[in-house]
């Protein structure tokens, strides 16, 4: 099991000092084991600082997260990031950065073959395992960042703006696909986002934050709404233009839209 569970949490920077900046102040979220959420607000509003807290790049200052029962006091193998510039070992071919985490945790090389052959099927990226990054579209080098973040075999999955630096088509094939393999291979995923619209496609929870200090404003369920549906077996266009994700996407984007006012 990988329920995240964020306890009170609260992000002093500075503390102690002249001048403490309170960036999260007492958020509370319990995320399901294999539950797809996503989280959207203003700039500022410390939607990565609590993704890092989760994955234990950032410390605590109140509260506690708990990732399947244990507190997160630091990285661990439990969690995998990915990140929106592709962060791939440029020297390394597609094989080696897939199976660079494997390595550390000791995994025969039999276990790293069959895991590179079934990631690079999951992934649509037979054949190019030889490649190196710099012979790859962005698209395709996200997919790889994605493998291997899969392939460490993670309970969590936290994705900070993963596709933010990709052109609009390729992202929207990227959406697409990530719905194929999250159903496919389903992690507890925290997916961090500008974008009103990736948020509703993605996930099962939308998470809505405010800022000044960064708090939940609400969390809105779509996975009621897709399961009904049967979205993933849509075109991403075709579940756009219905007028259930149209409804969704309006309350998420008032929500920001409120905030937005109320910083003015």
């Amino acid at each position: 099991m990988s329920e995240i569970v964020i306890d009170k949490v609260s992000k002093i920077f500075g503390e102690g000092s002249a001048k403490p900046f309170v960036a999260i102040e007492g958020v509370e979220l319990r995320v399901a084991d294999r539950e797809f959420i996503s989280v959207v607000g203003p700039s500022g509003c410390g939607k990565t600082t609590l993704m890092r807290m989760v994955a234990g790049l950032e410390s605590v200052s109140r509260g506690e997260i708990r990732v399947a029962g244990k507190p997160v006091t630091g990285p661990g193998p439990d969690r995998a990031v990915v990140f929106q510039q592709f962060a791939l070992f440029p020297w390394k071919t597609v094989r080696e950065n897939i199976v660079f985490g494997m390595r550390s945790r000791g995994a025969t090389k039999h276990e790293r073959d069959e895991a590179v052959a079934y990631y690079l099927h999951l992934m649509k990226m037979e054949g190019t395992a030889d490649k190196y990054p710099h012979q790859l579209s962005g698209g395709m080098q996200q997919r790889v960042a994605i493998a291997r973040s899969y392939a460490t075999d993670p309970g969590v999955l936290l994705m900070d703006e993963p596709f933010g630096a990709l052109d609009a088509q390729t992202r929207t094939i990227m959406q697409e696909e990530l719905v194929r393999v999250s159903k496919g291979n389903p992690r507890t995923v925290m997916f961090i986002t500008h974008s009103v619209e990736e948020a509703v496609y993605l996930a099962d929870r939308v998470v809505v934050m405010g800022r000044n200090p960064g708090h939940i404003r609400e969390v809105i369920d779509v996975a009621s709404t897709r399961q009904a549906e049967r979205w993933s077996e849509e075109p991403i266009d075709d579940v756009m233009e219905k007028p259930s994700f149209t409804h969704l996407r309006g309350q998420v984007w008032r929500l920001l839209r409120e905030q937005m006012g109320a910083d003015v």
